[in-house]
């Protein structure tokens, strides 16, 4: 009778052991498809996010027969405003623009959080679900602020040659190279640091926006804020919201690629692959016969 019990619990005992390796397998199976559906969905919102983006940016342009400029200076009635806040308007948010105007029009300085309630508004439209980060409204020195994931394309990094950068005037029959292979607005978390992703306004790296709310492909380094960040260019690539150099370049928290904007409205993912054909993408005028990949 022990014999038998005996044999009885070493039978059990195993079947329990071939079991929880079962499960082990199956979890380690069902994990990775799991992350892969949430990448899935999170990639569905985003592309949906820029679509709504680019209807603004469209909409603006029917209006004013030109895109908003990127930002602009201390000489403007809305010093460094982003363009994410200039289409407001198009984006079912009036009576947010309209706290905006008259903010600007009290204090020109938009780093007064009062009277300017936008700087800590959250928008869930320039939000990706895919970071966590996304309703965080704490930034640099515990300053209330909202953050954005969609950066407008200022160019190649040979200047400005794109649709979104400090001061511009472009129009859409200025992008000779194809609305369809033109790039206007791209991903990329906010920095680390919380100092550079701002929506509603900004100086950027140096009082031209750049890496708070728009960005070359081949962006350079010009900011004692990363100190410890080489010079420079970054391109399109896979980063990390650990890395503060990342806030350099485009990337995004899907697996593999980003999401951008193209002129046209439409939105494409883009592997990293694509890096090489970036800067082609990036200008708007240069003569490149290159394709944006589907």
């Amino acid at each position: 009778m022990t014999n038998q019990r005996a044999k009885l619990h070493g039978f059990t005992l195993l079947e329990l052991l071939v079991v929880i390796g079962i499960i082990a397998v199956v979890v380690g199976l069902i994990i990775p498809a799991v992350q892969r559906v949430r990448d899935a969905a999170a990639r569905i919102h985003c592309a949906n996010n820029l679509r709504q983006i680019g209807l603004a940016l469209h909409g603006y342009h029917d209006t004013r027969k030109v895109l908003p400029p990127g930002t602009r200076g201390p000489s403007d009635r809305y010093p460094f405003m982003a363009w994410s806040a200039r289409i407001l308007p198009y984006l079912e948010q009036v009576p947010l623009w309209d706290q905006t105007d008259a903010a600007f029009a009290h204090q020109p300085s938009f780093g007064f959080p009062q009277p300017h309630p936008g700087l800590s508004t959250v928008l869930p439209v320039y939000l990706c679900p895919a970071d966590g980060r996304s309703n965080e409204v704490v930034g640099s020195n515990n300053m209330a602020v909202a953050f954005t994931f969609y950066l407008g394309v200022s160019g190649s990094g040979r200047g400005s040659d794109g649709v979104l950068y400090y001061d511009s005037k472009v129009r859409l029959a200025d992008v000779r190279d194809g609305t369809s292979n033109t790039l206007m607005v791209g991903e990329r978390p906010p920095s680390p640091i919380k100092w550079f992703g701002w929506w509603y306004a900004g100086v950027g790296q140096d009082f031209d926006g750049s890496a708070d709310y728009l960005m070359s492909v081949a962006e350079t380094n010009r900011t004692p804020r990363l100190p410890t960040c080489p010079r420079g260019p970054y391109t399109f690539g896979p980063g990390s919201v650990d890395e503060p150099c990342d806030t350099l370049h485009f990337w995004s928290r899907h697996i593999g690629g980003a999401h951008f904007l193209f002129c046209d409205g439409s939105t494409r993912f883009l592997h990293y692959s694509a890096a090489p054909i970036m800067p082609a993408l990036a200008s708007r005028a240069g003569g490149e016969t290159v394709s944006a990949p589907d």
